[in-house]
Parts: structure tokens; sequence; C-alpha cells
């Protein structure tokens, strides 16, 4: 398994598992995990689509190992499709405490189902090992509080009777927009989340120098994310084309070219209707 590190980074080169076996027990403080779905995605030529129960015990293996390498007082959030989360939930629950399970709600796109209704969110599992001792930094992730604030008034179950506050704890439905073509931050990657998504995350459940783990880096925003709020980072990533954008935004050493490592952007669609949305509701991101 190929390794490319510096002193606050370290990527795996191969197989997920293979990854966690370099990982010793209790040394990671925050896990984001946002597996290929199983719904026939094109992963640069590897089709996401398996038999559902070897699935759902491959899903299992991986949650075993998250829970090993997890710290006592660690936070975890686990992604996966609408399909699959009813499983993933009941899987998790033999070895986490559920604190929220997150609706991260966005922008559908132009081209919409015709015979069933459209999907337009995909859930989040926030967990935890300790449910009275773990990582929850709520005045870093506060949003704009519409209600009250925004109209002046004044809440008199307080004493003395106050305006409303203008900010509050997101709740646990997120309107983040995708990331689109013509944004900065796009990569060639077929399902990229998001860095206000990832710094939401990050900033609620880690503190600086806290060790953050993503299992299916793909684009590598997690890890991008992380050392930019001044964590620590591992990774592990299977395909090679993902490998070289993990290697360009983290600024890892490696014997790849600069030609082999250059930005190169193409469309996930060809619907060029789409546009570039931004969340006015959402705290500014520090990637704006």
């Amino acid at each position: 398994m190929k390794k490319y590190c510096n002193n606050n980074c370290t990527v795996f080169h191969g197989d997920v598992l293979e990854g966690f076996n370099k990982i010793p027990d209790s040394t990671v403080d925050l896990v984001f995990a946002d597996p290929p779905y199983n719904i026939g995605k094109d992963f640069n030529g590897i089709k996401d689509e398996y038999q559902e129960d070897e699935y759902i015990e491959w899903m299992e293996e991986w949650i075993n190992q998250i829970n090993r390498v997890l710290s006592p007082t660690g936070s975890v959030y686990l992604m996966n499709s609408t399909q699959n989360f009813a499983h993933m939930d009941i899987m998790s629950r033999k070895y986490f405490k559920i604190l929220s399970r997150i609706v991260w709600s966005y922008d559908s796109s132009g081209v919409q189902a015709k015979t069933k209704f459209g999907s337009s969110w995909e859930p989040i599992l926030h967990m935890v090992k300790d449910e009275k001792k773990y990582t929850f930094n709520s005045k870093d992730i506060l949003v704009e509080a519409k209600t009250g604030a925004k109209r002046k008034l004044i809440d008199y179950r307080k004493t003395p009777p106050q305006p409303y506050n203008t900010q509050k704890v997101p709740t646990n439905v997120w309107e983040i927009p995708r990331v689109r073509f013509k944004m900065d931050e796009y990569e060639n990657h077929p399902t990229q989340k998001p860095h206000k998504l990832l710094e939401r995350v990050i900033l609620a459940s880690s503190n600086p120098g806290d060790t953050v783990l993503d299992p299916f880096c793909g684009s590598f925003s997690t890890g991008y994310t992380a050392l930019h709020l001044d964590r620590k980072f591992i990774g592990f990533e299977l395909n090679e084309d993902y490998i070289k954008i993990g290697i360009r935004r983290l600024n890892l050493p490696s014997d790849f070219s600069n030609h082999e490592l250059e930005k190169r952007k193409e469309r996930k669609t060809k619907n060029k209707s789409k546009k570039d949305h931004t969340d006015t509701s959402a705290t500014p991101s520090l990637f704006d």
C-alpha cells in the first residue's frame, strides 16, 4: 500500500480495509465517511453496483473499524443514499450513540425523475461513543436566526424581556448547495461534497490539532478542509486518479509529474443550464 505524507497529513493509496490496518486503536478524533452508495455511479470506470447483501456486509466491516480507531471521546459522521440509510442506521447502533439524523438538502438538478418523486437530499448520521463526553463547538457553527431576530421581535419569556438572538446552532436540516462546475472548488469526482458542509462538521466536532479521518477520500475535500482548519488528516483512496487530486490539493510529495497532477475540469453532466448558487443562511465559509 503506497503512502503519501507530510507533517500533518497521511494518505494511503489502496483498499479501505487495508488502510484501516495502518491505524492504531483509539487514535482518531473525528471520522467523516462518505462511501460509495451502491446506486450505480461511475467512479472513473469503476461501477458502484453490487449485490445488496454483499454491500451491507462490506459496510459493517468498515464501520466496525471506525469504532476501533475512534477515540473514546471521538465523533463520527456517516453518509449514504436514502436507499441504504436504514441499514446503516440500524447497523451503527451496535457501536455508537446516534445524536442526530441530519438531512443535507440541496438544489435539485434541471433534469428530475418522471416516474417517481426525485431526490434532493442525502442523510448523515452524527454519532459518538460517549454521549456524555464528546466535542461539540456550537459557537463555531452559528447561523443566522431568521425568525424573530430579523423581524426585531421581543422575547417576553426572558427576564427582563429582550430581543431574540440573531444567531443559532443549525438544526438537523442543512441547506447547503452542491458543488457546481463553475465553482473554484470543483474537482473531477461524481460525488464531491462541498467545503461548507465539511467545514461545519469539522468545526463542530473537532479542535485544532485533532486528527480527522476520511476512509473514502474521493475529491479530498475533507482533507483540504481539515488542513485549512489546522487539523491533522488521514485518508484512504483506491482510485489513482483521485489520489492525484489529493496529492495536489493537500500538497503532498510524490513521484507524479506536475503535468500528471494538473487540475482538469470536466462536467459531470451535459446539462449546461446548471448555475452556481450560494447558501445565504449558512455561516460565511473560510473558503469564500
